[in-house]
């Protein structure tokens, strides 16, 4: 069973968090983060991205830019920017994204539950980001950033946050400039956080890492380090556990997450349309953009139209939760056999891009002649994200898209 603690957070006063808040430190390079920053002083950018307020051009793994990171950690702390609270507690997260709302709480995870599967992950992880994350949370003794995390649904749980949102007003509440909506509550009663404790404890077998899962990696590798360098050791420590905000998997929404290729691998427009027929109903559709409206059904644009394509029986298999999905049978029928594409993680012929650009993003790149051709899919379910996981299997690379994205800064998980 999941063991999820409540803590004392590090938080803004409500009157400057929406400008302290930002977006992952992960979905922007340096020059977007320095333009997001701009004219905001305590924008937690400074402290995620620190190579900002650093010279032009620095490495942004090296030590200036990790001492600079705690500069500004103390700094904000010091001038009031991040408190405290007294007591440990959970928070309620709510984002709003097209008139949607999901409604997550906030707690420590434990490291231990990472080790032992009882926190499941669904993509592999890369070692040099998981040391970046490491490194930064070393030089800090802080979990910065949430992970986004989800659990099978509990209605006791639910009931809690309905009960406290319906009757308590928000301390914070804002609009970001994506137009979307955060709201944030701390839950002060001492009753209602043991029994929210004592509920993911004895109601919720399993935690899933939905993003996040560098973060996560380095957070629990971090445990095992702290745990070795105290002799004392005793694990309840904060280091024992990181910060995630978690989310019942009914509220949840994965968005289409897309593929465009650079080159037809030597074929002709119609060498690719003959080809595709082999696994595929293909069907042209015209120049208005189309979107896959169903599973094992995608669209592709090429030389200015755009094509459905439904997968024939035999290419994929709906008893495999690998096999069924649609980002499979795209590199079993398309990727690997047609355009030569052996490798999603290394090969520079092909680019993602997440659905929240919509698929005119897609036209976009092919039209200009950056990509030659594009692939639209439909987006994975939280159920097929649960299965996949549950079986110890891995997802493809770039199968999953969630929106909105974790503001961060809102609250910090310190490891002492």
């Amino acid at each position: 069973m999941a063991k999820i603690k409540p803590f004392k957070g590090l938080r803004p006063p409500k009157d400057i968090v929406e400008s302290l808040a930002c977006l992952p430190y992960d979905v922007m390079n340096s020059e977007e983060a320095a333009r997001m920053a701009e004219g905001k002083e305590n924008s937690l950018l400074h402290i995620t991205r620190a190579e900002i307020d650093c010279p032009a051009g620095i490495d942004i793994h090296s030590e200036e830019v990790y001492n600079k990171s705690v500069e500004n950690f103390n700094r904000f702390q010091e001038k009031g920017w991040l408190k405290q609270d007294n007591a440990d507690k959970y928070y309620i997260y709510a984002q709003t994204m097209n008139g949607r709302t999901q409604y997550g709480i906030v707690g420590a995870a434990s490291c231990e539950d990472y080790h032992t599967g009882v926190i499941k992950k669904h993509e592999l992880t890369r070692p040099d980001k998981e040391e970046d994350r490491m490194v930064l949370t070393r030089y800090l003794n802080a979990n910065i950033e949430p992970v986004f995390f989800s659990y099978k649904a509990v209605p006791e749980i639910d009931q809690i946050v309905s009960s406290i949102v319906d009757n308590q007003e928000p301390e914070y509440s804002f609009v970001a400039e994506d137009g979307f909506g955060h709201q944030f509550w701390p839950i002060n009663e001492a009753g209602v956080n043991q029994q929210i404790e004592e509920l993911f404890a004895t109601k919720v077998e399993a935690t899933y890492v939905a993003d996040g899962h560098h973060r996560t990696a380095a957070a629990a590798r971090i445990g095992v380090e702290k745990k070795a360098q105290n002799p004392n050791h005793t694990g309840e420590e904060s280091y024992n556990y990181f910060m995630a905000v978690h989310f019942p998997d009914n509220q949840l929404q994965i968005i289409d997450y897309n593929r465009v290729v650079k080159d037809l691998n030597g074929l002709s427009k119609d060498d690719l349309l003959a080809r595709l027929s082999d696994g595929f109903e293909v069907d042209k559709m015209g120049a208005e953009i189309y979107k896959p409206s169903s599973l094992h059904e995608m669209s592709m644009y090429l030389d200015g139209a755009w094509y459905k394509l439904v997968a024939k029986k035999g290419t994929y298999n709906d008893n495999d939760p690998i096999g069924v999905l649609d980002v499979t049978i795209l590199s079993s029928q398309v990727l690997e056999p047609i355009l030569d594409i052996q490798d999603l993680r290394t090969s520079t012929r092909i680019d993602f891009v997440g659905g929240i650009r919509g698929l005119g993003e897609l036209q976009k790149r092919v039209d200009q002649g950056e990509m030659k051709v594009a692939f639209a899919l439909y987006p994975v379910s939280m159920q097929q994200l649960i299965d996949i996981a549950d079986s110890g299997n891995i997802m493809p690379p770039k199968t999953t898209w969630f929106e909105p994205k974790l503001r961060s800064g809102l609250v910090i998980h310190k490891l002492d």
